[in-house]
């Protein structure tokens, strides 16, 4: 039976837009341009919402509550059965439980749920309920890390399948990074700038990462820092960068469109996560260039090579970042050579090599 027929549906419960949602939009666009029968169901007033309208992506906005929403169930399934989708894909935890819903009233469905974090699921309910389904046919681990997580958790194995997210690897080609972008962040030109992108959120461990730079900026004068992102701890993370007296040497510059033009003025990327499903903000940096410092955590050793394309250390411990840190800022040559290996190395996560894998699901379900 031919995809392009039948049809898939995607479903995403979010309300904000991170770097799932960024996966998501890559796989609807690349469906949309080659003539597939897609759609997206988001909810009214989202980040996704917004973008399928701007770029002219078929969507539907349907209210989903929660997990519970047996509704937004029963209205998926009677918009499958009369738009002939076949395939549903769901890409948030709630999206799961609302995909079993859709399928309790139209069993003609297959059923694909991705996961991005390397949590354990703690809950005996959730775990059979929605993972251990019978209708549940495949389990897209976005590394193998995660895939270990799952199956630590009981979860079936021939339901698990690893597809890594990916990333455009040549997005940022055309952008410079400019004199200017020193001028407005206010950081000298003889300064070194350390960046991360990640939102202020506890398994990010931004306090990791402050105790870190409270330690090098002890030892180094001429080095900024800078953190990308926003999120529910953001008033909590300022107060202990003002409480180690970090002052202007650690920038919050917030949420920002233009990620590529702060990547192309880092010179090396740090990225402090105790927990990480895989870290597609570590692919971006990788693919301008950037030397990458990284915990040794979830799908992250996926993506970086220890003494390669960086640095790999244990999580939670500030003085092996620190001293992780000092060695690369202080060593130019080996941040030009993991620079050079990062360029190399991404091209296994180019995003086109992410689409077809999911192509390929496709069909093999069918089949």
């Amino acid at each position: 039976m031919e995809i392009k027929q039948i049809g898939i549906l995607h479903i995403d419960t979010e309300f904000g837009w991170r770097g799932g949602q960024q996966q998501v939009a890559y796989l609807l666009e690349n469906l949309h341009k080659k003539g597939f029968h897609t759609c997206l169901i988001c909810q009214p007033q989202s980040e996704f919402s917004k973008f399928c309208k701007r770029k002219k992506i078929p969507y539907i906005s349907l209210k989903m509550h929660n997990e519970a929403d047996i509704i937004a169930g029963l209205k998926i399934a009677r918009i499958c059965y009369r738009k002939k989708f076949r395939i549903l894909h769901l890409h948030s935890a709630h999206a799961l439980a609302i995909g079993i819903w859709a399928k309790l009233f139209y069993r003609e469905l297959f059923l694909i749920s991705v996961r991005r974090v390397d949590f354990h699921i703690r809950n005996a309910f959730s775990k059979k309920f929605k993972y251990n389904n019978n209708w549940m046919n495949r389990i897209v681990c976005i590394s193998n890390g995660i895939r270990k997580v799952l199956l630590e958790d009981g979860i079936e194995q021939n339901k698990l399948v690893t597809i890594h997210s990916g990333i455009d690897i040549h997005k940022f080609d055309q952008i410079e990074p400019g004199k200017e972008f020193r001028e407005m962040w206010k950081i000298p030109a003889n300064h070194l700038i350390v960046g991360t992108v990640a939102a202020i959120v506890g398994h990010k461990d931004y306090p990791n990462l402050l105790k870190t730079a409270k330690i090098v900026l002890s030892k180094i004068e001429n080095l900024t820092f800078i953190a990308v992102g926003t999120g529910i701890d953001e008033s909590k993370i300022k107060k202990m960068a003002s409480d180690l007296n970090l002052g202007k040497r650690f920038i919050f510059a917030g949420f920002q469109e233009n990620v590529g033009l702060f990547l192309k003025n880092f010179d090396v990327f740090v990225l402090a996560s105790k927990l990480e499903g895989l870290g597609t903000s570590i692919l971006d940096a990788l693919s301008v260039g950037l030397p990458v410092i990284a915990c040794n955590v979830g799908g992250i050793p996926e993506i970086v090579r220890n003494n390669h394309n960086g640095f790999l250390v244990p999580s939670q411990n500030d003085n092996k970042l620190a001293k992780a840190m000092l060695a690369l800022i202080q060593d130019q040559e080996s941040r030009k050579r993991f620079g050079k290996n990062a360029l190399e190395f991404v091209k296994k996560f180019d995003i086109n090599i992410t689409i077809q894998k999911n192509l390929n699901l496709y069909n093999e379900l069918l089949k």
